[in-house]
């Protein structure tokens, strides 16, 4: 297939792309910069360069496409504190892209989760503004496309991890000394390698029935503190309590620190047949290439 991926310069895409291109698939990235241009080539895909807020040209690069990959976000906009402008702009690509695909059968997949049908649950995915994207794209199966919706981990992780929350919370401790979590740590957060993301990506384009809702965690929850004390050991800074009043301006930029949801990925493995590999969060970090890097 001819798939059009967003954010292929970015950390997930280090790992879907290539997967695809050794499936056999001819993948066109789309970047801004001459350094993600450069980055992308190197890893064998064609490169488009383009911008997410040009509709005519997203419209015309997914109409060309027999598929699309959507993993570009403004993340510069999440660490400014402007989540809900982001998100609107990421339901914007969305629906053209998903307009773009209407009618002919063609496979858009996307980031997000969408209603479990679990109370609980839902009310938490609810709080994330990035689930009315997840519903956006799966709301194009009724007009003829193929959508994919894939869970990401919050921490996905690898040696090529420079933005995610492993980086934050390591950039925070040695910011303020400590390595923090909030009471007493036991919120969880899926975790997953970026490599065994990469190849359910692979998989989802190849395999998923349309209107899926995949779950790419290989680690169903860690907890924060288990993290934090790592972290901190590493740093050779305490691993700390910080109160829940003191949260926000602690962990100032950073608004996910309290999280907790878990992710099991076992319907996903049965659906695709998809055997996770690679070392889990703690092994990974402990392999101590995190704090090598600033």
């Amino acid at each position: 297939m001819r798939v059009f991926v967003t954010g292929a310069g970015g950390h997930i895409a280090s790992a879907v792309v290539p997967e695809l291109i050794r499936a056999g698939h001819e993948v066109v990235g789309l970047v801004r910069s001459e350094a993600s241009a450069a980055a992308v080539k190197a890893l064998g895909a064609e490169v488009r360069h383009g911008d997410l807020g040009d509709p005519d040209g997203l419209s015309a690069a997914a109409a060309d496409a027999d598929a699309v990959v959507h993993l570009a976000f403004d993340h510069d906009a999440l660490r400014a504190g402007n989540f809900a402008d982001a998100v609107a702009a990421d339901l914007a690509v969305v629906r053209t892209l998903g307009d773009a695909l209407a009618g002919t059968g063609k496979t858009l997949i996307g980031v997000g989760l969408t209603p479990t049908g679990d109370a609980k649950r839902d009310a938490v995915i609810g709080a994330n503004p990035r689930s009315t994207v997840a519903r956006a794209i799966a709301g194009f199966t009724e007009r003829g496309v193929r959508t994919v919706v894939v869970a990401i981990p919050p921490v996905t992780h690898s040696t090529r991890d420079r933005i995610g929350f492993v980086p934050t919370l390591i950039r925070i401790a040695r910011d303020t000394g400590v390595s923090g979590y909030v009471g007493d740590g036991a919120n969880r957060w899926p975790a997953g390698h970026v490599l065994d993301v990469g190849r359910l990506f692979r998989l989802a384009l190849e395999k998923a029935p349309a209107g899926s809702q995949l779950y790419a965690a290989t680690e169903e929850g860690v907890t924060v503190r288990e993290i934090a004390e790592v972290i901190g050991r590493h740093l050779n800074v305490p691993a700390v309590s910080i109160p829940a009043e003191k949260a926000a301006d602690h962990f100032r930029g950073f608004p996910f620190i309290t999280l907790d949801i878990t992710m099991s990925n076992a319907d996903t493995r049965r659906l695709l047949d998809w055997e996770p590999v690679h070392p889990g969060l703690i092994a990974d970090l402990e392999d101590g290439h995190y704090f090598t890097t600033r």
